[in-house]
């Protein structure tokens, strides 16, 4: 079975590439994720990155070290950058059998590496797909991600923790009998697979 460091580094990787192509014009851009042009969304992107890499390092415990505040002169170029410090986080040795203290899902919330490490593959499979689909790009799901992405979407619970505030995803939207496996895992976390039109 792959080590679920590298299907998070493959779909950060993913997201490296669809975010290179963001130029300056294209930074007030609408996302599928309400209320953020596409700055603020690199920008929650790029504190979700280093929040995650600071618990890889068992110093995850600061609530201010995962809340946005101003964006980045550069938006692009910062994320850039967190991404490479997230991936070197993962990759340390031991890191999957390491508790991460993750805050921002609760006050002294607490997960085992690897399912916290899974948490983050599953936000920036569906970030990437954000990103694509705020610059009008083309987003394809590495074959080797869609039945591991799949199977930890299917586990997120819906229902009324999704209408907390801050809560990652939206309710899930209703099932339409759809086989494809990214619009699976889009409507089960509340996105529309045809945003910016309306879900048909």
């Amino acid at each position: 079975m792959t080590d679920i460091s590298e299907l998070d580094r493959k779909a950060v990787d993913h997201s490296v590439a669809l975010v290179s192509q963001a130029g300056p014009a294209d930074l007030a851009r609408p996302t599928p994720c309400a209320d953020w042009d596409l700055a603020r969304l690199l920008t929650h992107m790029t504190v979700q990155h280093r929040g995650f890499a600071a618990a890889a390092r068992g110093s995850g415990g600061d609530p201010r070290l995962w809340r946005m505040g101003d964006t980045a002169p550069d938006p692009v170029a910062a994320y850039l950058a967190a991404s490479a410090d997230v991936i070197a986080a993962f990759a340390e040795t031991g890191v999957r059998e390491r508790d991460f203290e993750l805050p921002e899902f609760g006050p002294g919330f607490r997960a085992p590496g690897a399912q916290a490490i899974g948490f983050h593959f599953i936000d920036y499979v569906v970030h990437g797909w954000d990103v694509a689909r705020a610059l009008g790009l083309r987003y394809e799901l590495d074959p080797d991600l869609v039945e591991p992405a799949l199977r930890i979407t299917q586990a997120v619970p819906d229902g009324e923790i999704r209408l907390r505030p801050g809560a990652p995803f939206a309710l899930a939207l209703p099932a339409t009998g759809e086989a494809d496996p990214l619009y699976r895992i889009l409507t089960h976390l509340g996105r529309s697979p045809y945003w910016p039109d309306a879900v048909k």
